[in-house]
């Protein structure tokens, strides 16, 4: 009677910490990972779809240039240009190789001087090269999602702090400047202590989230701030702090759902 009470404890004990386990899973974790992407491509293109949009170019008018791919690659701050040398080391030749000259240019400016009128043409067809689509996922990794879950994790901050960290550094870029995910980070961290510093996870990521609607305001591209308030605030408010379907969220007032 004994042994199969002790084995009856060890059973719920195991199950309690593989729950515990699965509930803290970081934003590392594949399926994790696919439901930030999913959540980050319904801001930036409307859709849960996030494979879709390698193909995805416009110019949506706020000094950028060009906005492309499954991240927002931009022809006017760097990271269109390092996407497509990356591209053009992997495959010399390829499409869009013959603008490496122009994005030099126009790096740092909003012109489209020397890749109008082929090369949003041209980034759809290499949107197709799966081999295209590699550097798009290495680059969104190298330049944002590393970086976002490492400080977050430095920070003692779960899935949605990693999560709110990546989607801050996709729209405002990882530098140090006030409208930057660096300025953004140091304007909370002026409010509240994070977990690793001994503070509250909640208090400080509504005070990450004030900073980083602070920041989207001073911007016009970006004062719609629903991805925070309708998306962001909704998972804290909720106590989702490990980012666990079923989600359900607005962004630009459409409406969401990922049900596991």
């Amino acid at each position: 009677m004994l042994t199969a009470t002790l084995l009856a404890l060890s059973l719920a004990f195991t199950s309690t910490a593989s729950g515990t386990a699965a509930a803290s899973v970081d934003l590392t974790d594949p399926h994790k990972k696919d439901i930030a992407m999913q959540l980050v491509s319904s801001a930036e293109n409307s859709s849960l779809d996030w494979k879709a949009q390698y193909g995805y170019i416009e110019d949506i008018e706020d000094d950028r240039g060009y906005t492309a791919g499954i991240i927002g690659f931009c022809s006017g701050t760097g990271d269109m240009l390092e996407l497509v040398e990356l591209y053009a080391e992997r495959k010399p030749g390829n499409v869009l190789a013959k603008y490496l000259p122009a994005l030099r240019k126009v790096n740092g400016t909003d012109s489209h001087k020397g890749l109008d009128p082929n090369f949003t043409k041209d980034w759809k067809t290499a949107a197709k090269d799966p081999a295209f689509q590699q550097a798009q996922n290495d680059e969104r990794d190298r330049v944002y999602f590393n970086p976002a879950v490492r400080q977050a994790k430095q920070d003692g901050l779960r899935a949605l702090g990693q999560f709110a960290y990546y989607d801050a550094m996709v729209m405002h870029g990882p530098g140090s400047d006030k409208l930057s995910f660096g300025g953004i980070r140091k304007s909370a961290l002026a409010k509240a202590k994070t977990p690793a510093q001994g503070g509250s996870e909640v208090t400080y990521l509504n005070a990450f989230l004030d900073a980083r609607k602070a920041a989207m305001k001073a911007e016009e591209a970006h004062e719609d701030t629903s991805r925070v308030d309708t998306a962001q605030r909704v998972f804290l408010k909720n106590g989702n702090l490990d980012l666990n379907p079923p989600l359900t969220w607005k962004v630009y007032g459409d409406s969401y759902t990922i049900k596991s």
